[in-house]
């Protein structure tokens, strides 16, 4: 899919997204408003042990993203560069909540640019998200806490099926 072809190129909005957020969605919805085509590209991080799987993380991002014009979500099967190239996007769009995010995602967006020209734009976290993570959302479900702050009601319910609703462990 070109410029050619009638559709711009799109911008990549990557992660693990183990689960996605509303902090996640709110960047996928600015990224869409400035780029009109986005691909949220689904990635496995091998530091990090997955509590959804691939498929049903990509269908929890379909599920939130509906309502967004012009977004598709796929997996990225390996090199973030290389899945760039092969979608011809025009840039790869990451959210920052702050110096600790800086601090990792700079690194990687001039590996990427050095592997395939590819520009990364940063968002800076909306204040409402900014310390919104899926790691914390994760913590927050596994010992019973109310997530539907920070997720949607479909990756809510998907937490609770996972890790169940009993409340907090008794003492």
């Amino acid at each position: 899919m070109t410029e050619s072809s009638g559709l711009a190129r799109p911008a990549v909005v990557p992660g693990s997204f183990d689960p996605v957020t509303l902090g996640h969605l709110d960047v996928i919805e600015r990224a869409a408003k400035l780029f009109g085509r986005v691909i949220v590209g689904v990635a496995v991080n091998a530091a990090k042990e997955a509590v959804f799987g691939l498929k049903a993380r990509i269908e929890l991002i379909q599920d939130c993203a509906a309502h967004i014009p012009g977004v598709e979500v796929r997996a990225v099967p390996g090199l973030l560069a290389e899945f760039c190239r092969q979608v011809e996007a025009i840039a790869v769009v990451k959210g920052l909540r702050g110096g600790q995010d800086w601090g990792h995602e700079e690194p990687m967006a001039i590996v990427n640019r050095e592997l395939t020209g590819i520009e990364t734009v940063f968002l800076a976290a909306a204040p409402t998200w900014g310390h919104v993570s899926s790691s914390l959302v994760k913590d927050v479900a596994r010992h019973g806490g109310d997530v539907s702050p920070y997720v949607s009601p479909g990756v809510r319910q998907a937490l609770i099926d996972r890790f169940g609703s009993g409340g907090p462990p008794r003492l």
